[in-house]
């Protein structure tokens, strides 16, 4: 793959040119030259795009589509399309399919699938059998295979010996352990927030408890094993705070939040749209101030979109029945880029990596392109029409974002926007 990217201003810290507009000249999907104004003396590709930004790729660290077993909601490649034309070169893929993937086999299937694609598919791997929380699934050789992680989504570890032994054992392959953090029988049959508008509209709540017990418990657990330990999806004040004593006492532990989680408040559910039903749920604005401002000082280590297509017939019903989830990836960068600066959104969409030890590809001469493209000053409405994924269930739809996403460079090819 050749190309001639043509007067791009470079967001990457990392680049020899971070804040130049500049021409950037790619060969055989590396970067060859990098200048003020490069003739395309071979004719190749050339990429000129109103007020164009380009950053290293970004990583998304908890993805899901629905194959296999659920292709009806995303299948493998509709996802990894969406996914490119959102910005993201490097996605994460949950466990939850049919089968659950707790096997080396499965992990297999799932990497074969995204096989030579623009996107790099890493898939996490179950932490239990069939996510049951019973027995540790084969670890070590999903590791092997190609699972970046170990996680039961959504599924809370009830048995907390099971997270002690799954802390232990990682540690002999350095093995990622991802921990939710929901205590179940303190979120009872809760399906919002417990707070004023859950009372109000009469739906059950989830009180902020049910989430702050389980990483208290799974903080200390953690202390014990000095293992290493990945929180997903935090969503409350007293959580930031948790997270940031634990790490103050050095611990190894990360967390991460869900961008509707920063920008929606559990006012929205006054409408009852089940787009907006998601788990962890939305919060107040409290919980969003303390989440943002854990963002800006690194206690929250990441941002997801926490991507999860749910096709019409478990969302178009009642409230109370409907699944939890929203998709999110072509909505990502615009919310990010509507709360915070252009430089932290960047930050935020690329810092993940190091934690699930990912290649970090600055922008720089002789480094492989693995390069986002963007303009991150269109502010416009997020419609229907936007989204690229097979499921429509998005929270976002209706809200004001700022900032368009033309697509990537990465392994040796280019997937722009059509």
């Amino acid at each position: 793959m050749n190309a001639l990217i043509k007067s791009a201003t470079i967001i990457d810290t990392k680049s020899d040119f971070h804040n130049e507009t500049v021409d950037i000249l790619i060969e055989n999907g590396t970067i060859k030259k990098i200048g003020k104004s490069i003739k395309n003396t071979a004719n190749y590709k050339e990429i000129v795009l109103n007020n164009l930004h380009v950053s290293q790729g970004w990583f998304d660290s908890s993805i899901s589509f629905g194959e296999p077993g659920f292709e009806e909601r995303e299948t493998i490649k509709n996802g990894l399309k969406t996914a490119a034309c959102s910005g993201f070169t490097h996605i994460a893929l949950n466990a939850n399919t049919n089968p659950i993937i707790d096997n080396a086999s499965n992990v297999t299937f799932l990497k074969d699938k995204a096989n030579n694609n623009a996107v790099t598919m890493y898939p996490i791997g179950a932490l239990t059998k069939a996510s049951k929380g019973k027995d540790l699934a084969e670890l070590f050789d999903m590791k092997n295979a190609g699972a970046i992680a170990f996680g039961d989504y959504k599924s809370p570890i009830t048995n907390p010996n099971i997270l002690k032994i799954a802390l232990q054992y990682a540690q002999g392959f350095n093995g990622l352990v991802l921990s939710f953090p929901f205590e179940k029988n303190i979120a009872g049959l809760g399906v919002m927030n417990e707070n004023f508008t859950s009372t109000s509209i009469g739906l059950k709540g989830i009180p902020n408890l049910a989430e702050d017990l389980h990483i208290a418990r799974d903080l200390f657990i953690l202390e014990y094993t000095e293992g290493k330990l990945h929180i997903p999806t935090i969503s409350t004040e007293k959580s930031v705070d948790l997270i940031r004593e634990a790490k103050k006492k050095t611990l190894n532990v990360t967390c991460s939040v869900a961008i509707h989680n920063l920008f929606l408040s559990d006012d929205t559910l006054k409408g009852f749209n089940t787009n907006h039903k998601v788990m962890p749920p939305l919060r107040t604005q409290k919980d969003i101030d303390a989440l943002i401002e854990g963002v800006k000082d690194g206690t929250i280590d990441m941002v997801t979109s926490d991507h999860t297509p749910i096709d019409i017939e478990h969302k178009k019903v009642e409230f109370d029945h409907a699944l939890y989830g929203t998709i999110g990836l072509e909505s990502a960068f615009g919310a990010l880029n509507t709360l915070f600066t252009t430089k932290k959104t960047i930050d935020v969409l690329t810092r993940g990596k190091q934690r699930f030890n990912i290649e970090d590809s600055s922008i720089n001469i002789g480094n492989k392109a693995c390069i986002t493209l963007f303009n991150p000053n269109e502010k416009y409405i997020f419609e229907h029409d936007a989204i690229v994924s097979t499921s429509k269930n998005s929270i976002f739809v209706g809200q004001t974002l700022k900032g368009q996403v033309y697509g990537i460079i990465s392994n040796n090819k280019i997937a722009l926007k059509s």
